[in-house]
């Protein structure tokens, strides 16, 4: 099992297909410890750029490309999402992604398939107006198509880009709310400090909230009022 170790960013996620060559069922395993590009992070926590990353990667030839499956091992840096202490830990992420030949590399088979597609659709959009597709039914359906050639990774002639697999595999294993421990009390609601930190029983005593303070003034006030009111009467009748 081959394993190499790069320190160049832009080809340490390239790989040379050559001594995997195109023969159907051949495979090559390969491991390298690449530095992390950039933006390999979600709001609270992320990969440090240029952090070591242990790779394993498969490569399998198919008639069509290339089948990448592999495994990455990443550091990561973030904060607690509910004390926000600093923390530290790592992900695994995996992933598998088929690389198609540039040069369109297919058999015969899916050769005369997509030409006898593209006939037909040619066909169909060629009737009268009585039976021609919608416009709008025409530009959705190649945009269905656009996305899907979007979606399709391709070989640079013996080149495997591996990044944007990478990147995608990586970033989705990201916790969204990571913790500094799984019971991970929070912080004080009323005064910030945390918790795990607080003596046992920490509590803060109930402080009134402006606007019932000012109601309570003019209850206050109100049942004075009623109260020289009654005696004032008390008087009259006496």
């Amino acid at each position: 099992m081959p394993s190499t170790r790069t320190h160049a960013p832009r080809g340490a996620l390239v790989f040379d297909m050559r001594p995997l060559g195109r023969q159907a069922g051949s495979a090559l395993t390969q491991t390298r410890t690449v530095p992390a590009p950039d933006d390999l992070r979600l709001e609270l926590i992320g990969v440090p750029i240029g952090a070591d990353v242990a790779l394993e990667v498969r490569f399998e030839a198919v008639s069509e490309g290339v089948l990448a499956t592999g495994t990455a091992i990443a550091p990561l840096a973030g904060e607690c999402a509910r004390c926000l202490a600093p923390l530290a830990s790592s992900v695994t992420a995996s992933f598998q992604e088929l690389y198609l030949y540039a040069d369109g590399r297919h058999d015969t088979h899916d050769k005369h398939e997509k030409q006898d597609k593209h006939e037909k659709q040619d066909k169909h959009e060629k009737q009268d107006k009585h039976g021609r597709l919608d416009k709008h039914d025409r530009h959705d359906r190649y945009d269905v198509q656009d996305e899907q050639n979007d979606e399709e990774r391709y070989l640079d002639g013996d080149l495997l880009d591996l990044e944007p697999a990478f990147r995608d595999a990586v970033v989705l294993a990201l916790p969204m709310s990571p913790l500094c421990r799984e019971d991970c009390p929070g912080l004080c609601a009323e005064c910030g400090v945390p918790l795990a930190d607080a003596e046992p029983g920490h509590r803060h005593e109930d402080a009134a909230d402006p606007r019932w303070a000012a109601l309570k003034q003019f209850g206050d006030q109100a049942s004075n009022h009623q109260d020289r009111r009654a005696g004032a009467i008390d008087l009259q009748e006496g």
